[in-house]
């Protein structure tokens, strides 16, 4: 795919997330409101999101298994006679560049440098395998939590290199602290990092060694890698996962999140419960309480409905989709009803259950169509779909279903391209061409779509991951202010100067992490946003997104 492609969004004058009376400037951002400012310094290894060097202090190793990282604050050291590079010759401040993926290249002694002013936290862990899916679990710690130290629970599959050594691992994260440092003084105060430092220290009670973000994992034995997790909405602890053996499974969790939530965190706790926690690294054998083998292939499109307990849809690489109701004893997949007439043989690649409607839920797929179905009416041998549109020219990888605005959908897909739908625009029952039907297209990633998803706390805010290694964040209600823009720009002097073809909703880009894979909102987290990618998780939170952060 070319990647000297300028990035593009295409939206209407006036879309229905526009906040009246609200205008919020999304370009004149410190670094573009991104990780990544282009650095002109000699390489230096200074820690990316999800690359950062460990920092020793703020590790806590839990027997051998995996570490949660705090982000390792980077110090600008030159040598004698080095020119400052923050600096222009005439000795002005210099402004940061805005650096875009696939546009702007680098130099072989460049490279890009986190930047800790624009995250209120960041924090990256790996387990022994990569894991293609995660899901967040839901916990008892509250709602809309805001103070750090946060805590929190996920579960997620692994991809090994053999089918048994393979499982679903339940974690615990204790300890995320906030991570964000101030802006450096513009006079270069030498002490300015050091208060920095303090206020962090003080606003979470004080760091000490031994202090650090701290992991604990339980794992089932899973046989075969995990193509896709989901957690159900009302019982977070009952997990639902498709096997790349061609089995979709539910498995109930209560036992291993029982373990991690009776952990203590404080050393020595550790060191009382060390014997327990001794073969954490064997995976329990559990049997599933529900496997369907009814598919004729693998696949990854899955989910709970969020209206309906204990309803789960799934779809496989021939394009068949199957219903899953709850029983008394377990659960029942409509075999014979099987829906196979909306995607004409290509993979279903993505479902999403209605967030309001009981009984309609939406596929998309290989063939670059989203259907939308209705779970009471039987499409068994071809049926057809009661809505399918032709959202995309490639493959449509990833859609989610707003749970706050309950007609609005966004799609993923091959091409980079990310869109927004209004479903009331579309016409009911037919078959619709794409054109001019979309809210908003935006053609920001230079590579394959591979996650999206609206946030919780917020209908007009939505993440997106793709294969050209960014997390980007958007924020619908944003349009252009040019006069607040040069307002703010001439404000404070060290905000980037954002490039014309920069989309105004575009809030947020998240680098320094490997092909990422799949991301989630925390459900209780305002604004924190975890990530899974070839090099291990991330969870950060953005200055600018969510709730701020004292």
């Amino acid at each position: 795919r070319a990647s000297t492609r300028a990035p593009r969004v295409d939206t209407p004058a006036r879309h229905p997330f526009r906040r009246e009376g609200t205008s919020r400037p999304a370009c004149p951002r410190k670094r573009s409101a991104g990780t990544m400012g282009r650095n002109p310094k000699k390489k230096s290894k200074g820690g990316g999101g999800g690359g950062a060097s460990k920092n020793d202090s703020d590790d806590e190793w839990e027997e051998g298994i995996t570490t949660i990282t705090g982000e390792s604050e980077d110090e600008d050291m030159m040598e004698d006679g080095e020119d400052d590079p923050d600096r222009m010759d005439d000795g002005a401040p210099r402004r940061p560049e805005v650096w875009r993926p696939g546009v702007d290249g680098m130099d072989e002694d460049e490279e890009l440098e986190y930047d800790p002013t624009v995250y209120d936290c960041l924090h990256a862990w790996s387990l022994e395998w990569p894991c293609l899916s995660f899901d967040v679990v839901r916990d008892e710690l509250g709602e809309d939590r805001t103070h750090f130290p946060h805590s929190m629970f996920m579960v997620a599959g692994t991809q090994a290199l053999s089918a048994e050594q393979n499982a679903l691992a339940v974690m615990r994260l204790t300890r995320l602290k906030k991570t964000r440092r101030k802006e450096k003084d513009p006079a270069g105060d030498p002490d300015d990092s050091d208060a920095s430092e303090s206020d962090s220290s003080d606003d979470e009670g004080g760091a000490r060694p031994g202090d650090g973000p701290l992991l604990r994992v339980r794992k089932i034995a899973h046989h075969g890698a995990v193509n896709r997790v989901r957690c159900m909405p009302q019982r977070s602890s009952i997990v639902a996962t498709w096997s790349d053996a061609g089995v979709v499974q539910v498995w109930d969790t209560a036992k291993q999140l029982g373990e991690l939530m009776s952990a203590v965190d404080d050393d020595a706790g550790d060191a009382s419960v060390g014997k327990s926690l001794e073969k954490k690294n064997v995976a329990a054998r559990v049997a599933p309480k529900f496997a369907f083998t009814g598919h004729g292939d693998e696949g990854y499109a899955i989910d709970w409905s969020p209206v309906v307990e204990g309803r789960l849809v799934s779809g496989d690489n021939q394009g068949v989709i199957h219903v899953a109701e709850p029983r008394e004893s377990g659960w029942a997949a409509d075999v014979s009803g099987a829906r196979r007439g909306g995607h004409g043989g290509s993979s279903v690649e993505d479902l999403q259950w209605s967030p309001a409607e009981r009984d309609v839920f939406a596929s998309c797929g290989a063939d670059g169509r989203v259907c939308v179905w209705d779970a009471r009416v039987s499409n068994s041998g071809s049926g057809a779909p009661a809505l399918s549109v032709q959202a995309h020219g490639c493959d449509v990888n990833v859609m989610s279903w707003n749970n706050k605005v309950n007609y609005m959908l966004a799609t993923g897909a091959d091409d980079g391209g990310l869109r927004i739908w209004d479903l009331r625009a579309l016409a009911s029952g037919a078959s619709t061409d794409s054109k001019d039907s979309f809210v908003a297209n935006f053609q920001f990633h230079r590579a394959p779509v591979t996650s999206v998803e609206w946030a919780r706390f917020d209908g007009a805010m939505l993440a997106s991951s793709a294969a050209d290694h960014t997390v980007c964040v958007w924020d619908l209600a944003v349009e252009r202010d040019a006069e607040e823009e040069a307002a703010a720009m001439a404000a404070e002097g060290n905000n980037a100067v954002a490039p014309e073809d920069l989309p105004p909703q575009l809030m947020f880009v998240h680098q320094g992490l490997r092909d990422p894979k799949e991301i989630h909102w925390h459900h209780q987290i305002p604004g924190m946003c975890l990530t899974t990618a070839a090099d291990g998780f991330n969870a950060f939170k953005a200055y600018n997104v969510g709730n701020e952060v004292a």
